[in-house]
């Protein structure tokens, strides 16, 4: 956890970059725990290597991918939050019968997982082509129901974070049973799959679906595993349903190998974690190695610490450089926010103001080119649209954003008369300045991208230069320090690589039923009766499918659905993607479900609820923006450069007015007519026309003009609310 003690006239901050175990994380010791290190830093060599030197078949680097992933993630992770809170709960049934239960979990998956690797070793050394059939006759159910054994036998036993129970270590290798079928068959899969599968392949895949499941469920919580089962089941329902939801339905071996394809868990989801994802978070864990997001935050508390509600300001500035690299809103809330929450209550704000604004400025992150987080990767793999582009659109829409944010927390401050911290408390900026070098791995990230360079070279070259970098520091990466950023990685890539796997499985369900076309033709016949219905349905559904799940799968499932229906009613793709994206990203601060705010919540010992309406309050521009974005496509840099200047500039305006409409103060408080004029004024500069910015702005200006014509008649107004009442004029 980040310390708040200023230790000398540089440091504020330390150990910002530590990544913070979950409840449910194992912290292993003695032979187990170096397995899963040297594991780790294995899996993370492996994608470099593929990725840059030694390119592997598609389905099979993905394939192996996955694998890995889930392999790490069911010996790091434990079923559940131990419930006593420390190392072991009791179990849920009696310890002979849970014995039993995992006798019966080995005797079937420990055979058929041998039987899995037998086939490789007769056709390397007996020279047999295929493996005799009885082979997977046996071995591919009995994995199958093995897998269905041992996730329940999992979920009875106790939970412990001192060790790996038995039947956790029979499911990632029963991963790996998994990938070994599949990459023997390989060749053979990618003709038959989804269309005439065998037996075997049925079985088998239905074992690597619920792999899937359960990993995410450890890492990534209930939210996207109870959507991926609404999807499965309407997969086997469809003939029974009524309306566009209705198709014919499909036969369970047809289905389940048929998500064990590109069309689904192999598909782009898992064609971006595998690639750019786990790239760009090995990127990050070698910075955080380093120490460099050390430097960010306090670089932050240097620029903006001392003004008026600093620790809030310093939130959003050092949010959104974390947040995007780091992956998911709530993880950058718990990284950064347990400084910058304690500070900001210790100004003054309540502790669920304080929640909430690291919670919006965090989920800012992830729409922060250029990595914005990972969905920037997604949208170039979906769309083909090149990824520079898509960096360069986000860079308007980001700047409202943050903007928007600094507007909300600035009238909070002045409405409430809070300060910023002492100068004394705060690291000096002139030091700091003189390591701006530190920066030097984003900066070249950009450079590289926008030079020519593809998103993996540029990423590696990114990669290369915080190990240079660090070098000038006092955390310098030797070869342990780099074999330690490996292992890092693998840590913080593995919820990402099951959101994405899992994802994939929603993908391939909307493919495979055509539902994503049949709400196309809804979202047409809305739009015959109006098409600003038609957004606002757009986004309905896109908040409701990303609530509690991570931004990846947000978007991912989101795109798959809603997408394809704004690009039929004629919207430009850059733009029908970046409004899925924006609610995507905004669903973490989405009440009831706003997984930011409640990770926020838990810093600040504040109620979950409203902590998210109050998150939803200061991320309130990130609902308008995409409309503005909409009607306005030059915010996107679609247009020429007098339009693109324009549009900024009336959007800058419009924000802000809505800031001051959402926090009460506009040069001075406001009552409740003002703040709907001031609401009304920001709506009016939406559209982008000449005509309804000057009403926006003449509506602004009157609000202006009428307040301070009502400061000089109200001379009781308290000194310390005029005096920042003139500051702010």
């Amino acid at each position: 956890m980040a310390k708040a003690e200023p230790q000398d006239d540089t440091i504020i901050v330390q150990g910002t970059d530590d990544e913070p175990a979950t409840g449910n994380q194992r912290i292993l010791e003695g032979w187990s725990g170096h397995l899963l290190f040297w594991f780790g830093v294995a899996y993370t060599a492996f994608h470099l290597i593929v990725l840059n030197l030694f390119p592997l078949e598609t389905w099979a680097f993905r394939i192996l991918h996955v694998a890995g992933g889930l392999m790490i993630g069911f010996v790091l992770m434990t079923v559940a939050v131990p419930r006593s809170g420390d190392v072991v709960s009791a179990g849920r049934i009696p310890e002979p019968l849970l014995q039993g239960l995992r006798v019966v979990s080995a005797v079937l998956l420990v055979p058929s997982i041998i039987a899995m690797l037998v086939p490789f070793l007769l056709r390397d050394y007996a020279g047999m082509a295929a493996p005799p059939a009885w082979l997977y006759g046996y071995a591919a159910p009995a994995l199958a129901y093995g897998t269905i054994l041992s996730i329940v036998t999992a979920w009875l036993a106790p939970a412990r974070t001192d060790r790996v129970e038995i039947v956790d270590w029979l499911m990632a290798a029963a991963a790996g049973a998994v990938a070994a079928y599949l990459l023997f068959n390989l060749a053979a899969l990618q003709f038959r799959a989804g269309v005439a599968p065998t037996p075997a392949d049925f079985w088998v895949s239905l074992a690597g679906v619920l792999l899937i499941l359960e990993a995410t469920r450890r890492l990534a919580g209930l939210a996207l595993v109870i959507i991926a089962g609404v999807f499965i089941l309407y997969a086997f329902i469809g003939p029974w349903l009524p309306g566009f939801l209705a198709h014919r339905g499909y036969p369970a071996p047809r289905f389940f190998s048929y998500l064990y394809t590109d069309s689904g868990i192999l598909g782009p989801t898992t064609a971006v974690s595998s690639t750019y994802i786990i790239l760009f978070i090995c990127f990050a864990a070698f910075l955080q190695a380093s120490k460099v997001g050390d430097y960010f935050v306090n670089f932050a508390f240097a620029a903006a610490g001392h003004a008026r509600g600093g620790p809030a300001k310093v939130s959003i500035f050092a949010s959104g450089l974390m947040g995007m690299i780091n992956g998911t809103s709530a993880g950058n809330v718990v990284a950064t926010g347990s400084l910058t929450i304690p500070l900001m209550k210790k100004v003054g704000y309540r502790p669920q103001s304080a929640a909430g604004i690291e919670a919006a400025a965090s989920t800012g992150g992830q729409i922060m080119p250029p990595i914005m987080g990972a969905g920037a990767f997604i949208m170039a793999e979906v769309t083909g649209i090149r990824y520079t582009e898509i960096a360069a659109a986000a860079v308007i829409p980001a700047v409202l954003y943050f903007v928007s944010v600094y507007f909300m927390v600035d009238f909070e401050a002045q409405r409430t008369g809070m300060k910023g911290l002492p100068r004394h408390m705060l690291p000096r900026f002139s030091v700091l300045v003189k390591q701006v070098y530190l920066f030097a791995p984003i900066l070249i990230l950009i450079g590289a991208l926008f030079s020519g360079y593809s998103v993996i070279r540029a990423g590696t070259l990114s990669l290369m230069a915080a190990i240079v970098v660090s070098w000038l520091t006092p955390h310098w990466l030797g070869p342990m320090g780099i074999i330690r950023a490996l292992h890092l990685t693998s840590t913080m890539a593995v919820q990402l690589i099951a959101v994405c796997a899992c994802a994939g499985i929603i993908v391939g369900v909307i493919g495979l039923t055509g539902v994503g076309l049949r709400f196309s033709s809804l979202l047409l016949s809305v739009a015959d009766t109006s098409q600003f219905l038609a957004l606002l349905f757009a986004m309905g559904i896109s908040l409701m499918l990303g609530m509690g799940m991570p931004t990846t799968a947000a978007y991912a499932v989101a795109a798959s659905v809603v997408a394809p229906g704004l690009i039929r009613l004629g919207i430009e793709p850059l733009v029908a993607h970046f409004f899925v994206f924006y609610f995507a990203v905004v669903s973490a601060i989405t009440p009831p479900v706003a997984l930011a705010a409640y990770a926020g919540a838990a810093i600040a010992g504040s109620k979950a609820l409203p902590t998210s309406m109050t998150a939803f309050k200061l991320g309130l521009a990130a609902f308008v923006v995409p409309f503005m974005f909409f009607y306005s496509p030059a915010l996107l840099m679609l247009g020429s450069w007098v339009e693109i200047i324009h549009y900024t500039a009336t959007a800058c305006v419009g924000v802000f007015l809505l800031s001051a409409a959402v926090q009460g103060w506009f040069f001075g408080r406001t009552n409740i007519l003002l703040r709907l004029v001031l609401g009304a004024a920001a709506l009016l500069m939406i559209s982008g026309g000449l005509v309804t910015d000057l009403l926006g702005i003449g509506l602004g200006l009157a609000v202006f003009a009428w307040q301070r014509k009502m400061a000089i008649k109200e001379p009781d107004l308290p000194i310390a609310e005029t005096a920042i009442t003139e500051q702010a004029g």
